[in-house]
């Protein structure tokens, strides 16, 4: 069996996108490379039945695979993306976890004619939960963005935009959003222990509230707007805590600036 699949970096993201592949049989283990240098990362790599290398000369001499998956930091991305000069301009197409770090720069290395995929997932992956928003170049044919759809979707629900300056936002909602979820979580928690709740049940409550509400909005077909106002009855309790949440926009507004200042720091990552 053939290597498809050469992922470089297997820290959590990328671990988390080789099992879904692996678990939901989108790939077998034979089918999977994996490059990482760190021998922690690497065993747990190997365990899950992937051939593993510390670098990218480990990769037997010939392999022609169908996607590299560069899952690595920004930081480095230059570094490792250059390790794979070999397999670009070719048939091999290039597929980027990369937060800010555009098309681009990895056509500056590998060459303008390779195929070049960018994708933004989210922690929440992990657990095949995720929402994995891709941008490709106009190399990438169509068979392939299948079949990178395809694996994709092992780790969650699956978006595409056709405008890269796009991705800057998609990293400030879906990319870096879990954090404010987990942040609300940590605020309605403190909230409820300052109510008078024990710290488990405000704990408890916090979390599946958030669960349970965005689970219903998720298999609903009504708008968030108006699940809100079904739960909102006049005069009543959830009226009185959003006259404090709505009022003026508060929330509306921090969330907002919140979402642009982070889009902003994508922006200058990508510089």
């Amino acid at each position: 069996m053939t290597v498809k699949v050469v992922l470089a970096g297997c820290g959590n993201m990328g671990y988390a996108m080789l099992a879904g592949w692996l678990k939901s049989g989108r790939l077998q283990p034979a089918e999977t490379f994996v490059i990482e240098p760190n021998e922690e990362l690497r065993a747990r790599a190997q365990k899950l039945g992937s051939a593993v290398g510390g670098d990218a000369s480990d990769i037997p001499a010939g392999t022609t695979p169908k996607l590299v998956v560069l899952a690595v930091k920004p930081q480095v991305i230059r570094d490792v993306t250059a390790a794979y000069k070999n397999l670009g301009d070719g048939e091999t197409t290039f597929v980027s976890v990369a937060a800010g770090t555009p098309i681009a720069t990895f056509e500056e290395i590998l060459g303008s004619k390779t195929p070049i995929i960018r994708v933004m997932p989210n922690t929440p992956a992990a657990i095949g939960k995720g929402m994995m928003v891709s941008c490709a170049n106009g190399n990438v044919s169509t068979e392939t963005s299948a079949f990178v759809e395809k694996l994709l979707a092992a780790s969650g629900a699956v978006a595409t935009v056709d405008d890269e300056r796009q991705m800057d936002a998609v990293t400030a909602v879906s990319g870096s959003g879990p954090a404010y979820i987990f942040h609300f979580i940590e605020c309605l928690t403190a909230a409820a222990e300052q109510a008078g709740l024990p710290k488990e049940t405000a704990k408890l409550l916090a979390m599946q509230t958030v669960y349970g509400a965005a689970s219903l909005a998720a298999e609903s077909d009504e708008e968030p707007g108006t699940l809100r106002q079904q739960v909102t009855s006049p005069k009543g309790t959830t009226a009185a805590a959003l006259a404090v949440l709505m009022g003026n926009d508060r929330l509306k507004t921090l969330v907002g600036e919140a979402v642009e200042a982070a889009r902003r720091r994508s922006i200058e990552l990508g510089k």
